[in-house]
């Protein structure tokens, strides 16, 4: 088969699309004739070489891909032949003790596909199924490939390891990029007022757009005298930051007392200096955080869905140059592009209070349920002991009149206690 690869590492010269040995399908793996694949910044450093990386060559990258299940290994069960899905790239071991804890992405072997293993910028990838989400139909290729590993990142950054609140100040740096254009939907979906950094009109527009109330130019300004001055010299609740040593101590100087910090990458270098000081008088937290848990990913995908269905359409609106069909012609042109990725895909999210990876109890309409249960039967039941008297439970025609609005109340009880146990 044909593939994106390169035997070396360094700048776009060393990317080369050719064949290939065809994947080899284990017991719990899934084949996928790839439609579309999304480039990450992710992609740009495994070609230009990390020091903890030590790949086979030549290597085939790419964290971000979908397409059609054409083979289905012994125990897969989950897909058939000609099913639509999509790569979710975080692959864990599943017996670790964080992996029994159901929190994966903290997996002591965890690794990502594209980045420490083959990738899927091929036309064929043989994939784990745990590793695969379905697709809807209508979800066009380019947004099914290029919105997982964004989305469930930002997912966890926000609703996991920050534990954003509906009200809170959040600033999302590099808003208009990958990770960044995804936290901003979900943190206004939240409830948090946003704010955004970008570096032209057009990126700000965008953010604007997709839900940040106040986007500042970090190229004409310092964002964090600007957050400072929009607060009141407060600062925001939540800083986003995934660029690193040049925002590092911009970003904690824009936090309030007690705010957090929560990264998931260091484009610009991994080495900043830290104000310890303002660490610890500010009571400040900093917060690592890497891909998603399957609910996570699950939840962040789901809103990705609803979005296009709400559009009566399978492509978001403003999806950019970040996905694309199969490579052709010469790929050091794609993969510069991939330098500064704009891919662009619009959410709907759930409740805000159904957003945590351990979310459980009732939902929002199990509670109606419950509550319109309780109103009823707060009504008719005094008003049913007080006529019949306590201690008479014969049903002449006077009780039966009380006794049959009691029916619905009974009816919501029980219609509550099953949605609230089936999660709906």
């Amino acid at each position: 088969m044909q593939a994106v690869q390169f035997a070396g590492h360094g700048g776009t010269e060393v990317v080369e699309y050719g064949e290939v040995p065809d994947p080899e399908v284990g017991r719990g793996d899934v084949l996928v004739d790839v439609k579309a694949g999304a480039l990450n910044h992710l992609d740009v450093w495994t070609r230009r070489g990390m020091p903890q990386l030590d790949l086979a060559t030549p290597h085939v990258p790419g964290s971000d891909a979908a397409g059609v299940v054409v083979e289905t290994g012994a125990d897969v069960t989950r897909f058939d032949e000609g099913d639509r899905v999509a790569v979710s790239a975080g692959v864990f071991c599943g017996d670790c003790e964080f992996c029994r804890d159901g929190d994966y992405p903290l997996c002591t072997s965890f690794h990502v596909l594209g980045e420490h293993v083959p990738g899927v910028h091929s036309e064929y990838a043989a994939v784990p199924e745990d590793n695969l989400v379905p697709v809807p139909e209508n979800v066009d290729w380019e947004t099914a490939a290029a919105a997982p590993l964004v989305f469930q990142t930002a997912w966890r950054m926000l609703h996991t390891r920050a534990d954003i609140e509906a009200g809170e100040k959040v600033l999302v740096l590099g808003a208009s990029g990958g990770v960044g254009h995804a936290a901003v939907q979900i943190a206004a979906h939240a409830g948090a007022e946003v704010y955004a950094t970008a570096s032209s009109p057009e990126k700000l527009r965008y953010a604007e757009e997709i839900g940040a109330e106040h986007a500042i130019d970090y190229t004409e300004t310092d964002f964090a005298d600007e957050v400072r001055a929009h607060t009141g010299k407060r600062g925001v609740d939540v800083v986003v930051d995934h660029v690193g040593e040049a925002t590092w101590s911009d970003s904690l100087r824009s936090l309030a007392k007690g705010g957090r910090l929560v990264t998931c990458g260091a484009t610009s270098g991994g080495r900043p200096e830290t104000h310890v000081q303002r660490l610890f008088w500010n009571q400040l937290s900093v917060l690592g955080s890497t891909m998603a848990t399957p609910g996570g990913r699950r939840r962040a995908l789901a809103g990705v869905g609803r979005h296009l269905r709400r559009a009566g359409s399978g492509r978001a609106p403003d999806e950019r140059d970040r996905a694309g069909p199969r490579a052709t012609g010469e790929p050091g042109g794609l993969w510069e592009g991939s330098r500064n990725p704009r891919q662009r895909t619009l959410m709907v999210t759930h409740d805000p209070r159904e957003d945590h990876d351990d979310a459980g109890g009732m939902s929002e309409r199990a509670q109606w349920f419950v509550v319109a249960a309780l109103v009823v039967s707060g009504v008719l039941a005094p008003l049913y002991l007080y006529v019949v008297g306590p201690g008479s439970f014969g049903l002449g025609y006077r009780d039966t009149y009380l006794a049959v609005p009691m029916i619905p109340a009974v009816l919501l009880g029980a219609i509550g206690v099953w949605t609230a146990v089936r999660g709906q």
